[in-house]
C-alpha cells in the first residue's frame, strides 16, 4: 500500500497560523502580526515573561518558502514543549515568508532573498529588527532545507567554548544522518558541521545569522535539513535537533547561575 502524504498542507500559510493561534491560547503565547509583506500578516509569538531566572531563546522558520520542514519542525516541537514554553523566553517567528511558503518559493513576491537582507532596507525585515532592538539571546536558531544536501548539517558560529553542533546532530541521526561532504557551499565541513569565524565584511548581503551573532545571540545556529528527503523525516529531524539545542541551553544556563 502506497504511504499516506502526512503533512499535505505544509504551504497552506492559513492552516499554519491557525495551529499557531491554537498553540498560543493553550500556552499563554502572545501572537502578534508585526509586519505585512505582499498581503499577508507576519507574526512573531512571544512566551508571559518566565524572568531572569530562565534563558532567552529565539527561533526563526520559513524565510525561504520552500523551505517546509523549517515551519513544520518548529511547530510540531512547540506542540509537544508546550509546557516548557512557559519555563523560558521564547521569541518565535514562525514564517518569516508568508507569500514564498504559500507558492513553494525560495524567494518573496519581489524576488529577492530575504536571508541576504538582514543589513538591506525591507520592511518586514526592519520591522523584525524593531521587535529585536536591546533584546540579548542564550541561543539562536535558524531553520533552513538545502536541496543539494546529502544529509543533515548545521553552521555553527563559534562563540563560546564548548561547542554543540556535533551533539545537535547526534540527537537525531538515528532519523537522518549527518552531511557527509568535506565542502559545503564551497565551505570545509566535517562530519556535518561547519564551523567558522565571521566578520561583518565576510559577506555584502547579511542573512538573519549575522544579524543575531554581532547584535542579540551568544550562540548562533542554522540547521539545514536535506530537501530530497521525505518531509516527515526532515521534519522529525528538525524536532530533535531544537530539542537537543534547547536542552544544551537550559544546562549552560543553569550551569552559569550557579557560579
Amino acid at each position: 500500500m502506497p504511504r499516506v502524504l502526512r503533512l499535505d498542507r505544509a504551504h497552506d500559510y492559513a492552516h499554519l497560523i491557525r495551529r499557531w493561534r491554537a498553540l498560543a491560547r493553550r500556552t499563554g503565547l502572545t501572537m502578534t502580526s508585526f509586519a505585512k509583506a505582499s498581503g499577508y500578516d507576519v507574526f512573531s509569538l512571544e512566551s508571559a515573561r518566565a524572568g531572569d531566572g530562565a534563558p532567552a531563546i529565539y527561533f526563526s522558520a520559513g524565510i525561504h518558502g520552500d523551505e517546509v520542514a523549517s515551519t513544520e519542525g518548529l511547530l510540531q516541537w512547540a506542540e509537544k514543549n508546550s509546557s516548557l514554553l512557559r519555563e523560558v523566553n521564547v521569541l518565535i517567528f514562525p514564517c518569516l515568508n508568508p507569500w514564498g511558503l504559500a507558492g513553494n518559493c525560495r524567494l518573496d513576491s519581489e524576488g529577492r532573498d530575504l536571508n541576504r537582507g538582514y543589513n538591506a532596507d525591507i520592511p518586514q525585515i526592519l520591522a523584525q529588527m524593531r521587535l529585536l532592538a536591546g533584546r540579548r539571546f542564550d541561543l539562536a536558531l535558524t531553520l533552513h532545507e538545502d536541496y543539494d544536501a546529502r544529509g543533515l548539517y548545521i553552521y555553527e558560529v563559534p562563540s563560546r567554548p564548548r561547542h554543540w553542533a556535533e551533539t545537535m546532530l547526534k540527537a537525531a541521526a538515528g532519523i537522518i544522518p549527518a552531511d557527509p561532504r568535506k565542502k559545503i557551499e564551497g565551505r570545509s565541513a566535517r562530519a556535518g558541521v561547519v564551523r567558522r569565524s565571521i566578520t561583518p565584511e565576510l559577506m555584502p548581503d547579511w542573512p538573519e545569522a549575522f544579524v543575531l551573532h554581532f547584535h542579540h545571540a551568544a550562540r548562533t545556529f542554522t540547521v539545514e535539513t536535506p530537501s530530497e528527503y521525505s518531509l516527515d523525516d526532515r521534519a522529525a529531524a528538525q524536532v530533535a535537533v531544537i530539542s537537543k539545542a534547547v536542552a544544551l541551553c537550559r544546562g549552560e544556563f543553569r550551569t552559569r547561575r550557579k557560579i
